[in-house]
């Protein structure tokens, strides 16, 4: 069953959790339909607003899953996400503005991602700044023992190591920093979103 954690609690400005988590948010066989879904997309190396070609930087291959591609998928998250902001950050949020995003980290270019945060418009999907990124969820698709390395650390004054497990999901504010550690063996796969919501006051 289904169920939500948080991470331990810091004094930040937010009175929240710098993360939090949702235990089998995608059953195994949800992965492997999403895993599915993504690979039969069209990927691309990724890149970013101030870095579009900077491999020292980020590594990794991506794909974008739309609403027609999972209709499914679309709907449990949005359930998951309305849960865990409501229980614990109650941001101002407006849905989803950008189609899911499907991240391929290959132990064979070491793949990774350094620090940065989520809360700019994205490059691919041409959002309007006024409506930022604030709500990020990462969605684990892999076993943790298929692969080595590739950690999410969270770093909200201090760095921490965010759960792993089969399909959970961990969400955190847009922007917090955060970097995905070098996959050493295997293949690490996960399925990122953004919620979109007002400019914070």
């Amino acid at each position: 069953m289904s169920a939500y954690r948080f991470g331990p609690a810091y004094a930040y400005n937010l009175c929240a959790n710098p993360w939090v988590q949702w235990v089998a948010a995608l059953t195994p066989d949800e992965c492997k339909q999403v895993i599915e879904a993504g690979e039969g997309k069209i990927t691309k190396r990724a890149s970013i607003r101030t870095r579009d070609s900077d491999e020292s930087y980020r590594r990794s291959n991506v794909s974008w899953l739309g609403e027609k591609d999972v209709p499914w998928l679309y709907e449990k998250l949005e359930y998951i996400a309305q849960q865990l902001n409501g229980q614990f950050y109650q941001f101002d949020l407006s849905g989803f503005d950008e189609d899911f995003q499907y991240t391929v980290y290959n132990s064979e270019e070491e793949g990774f991602y350094d620090w940065h945060a989520d809360s700019f418009s994205s490059v691919e999907n041409n959002i309007d700044l006024r409506r930022p990124r604030k709500f990020s969820m990462t969605i684990q698709l892999d076993k943790p023992e298929d692969y080595e390395g590739g950690d999410l650390l969270i770093n909200p004054g201090r760095e921490q190591t965010a759960p792993r497990g089969y399909g959970t999901c961990v969400a955190f504010p847009s922007f917090m920093l955060h970097k995905v550690t070098p996959v050493t063996k295997g293949i690490r796969r996960s399925l990122v979103v953004w919620i979109t919501g007002p400019q914070f006051r």
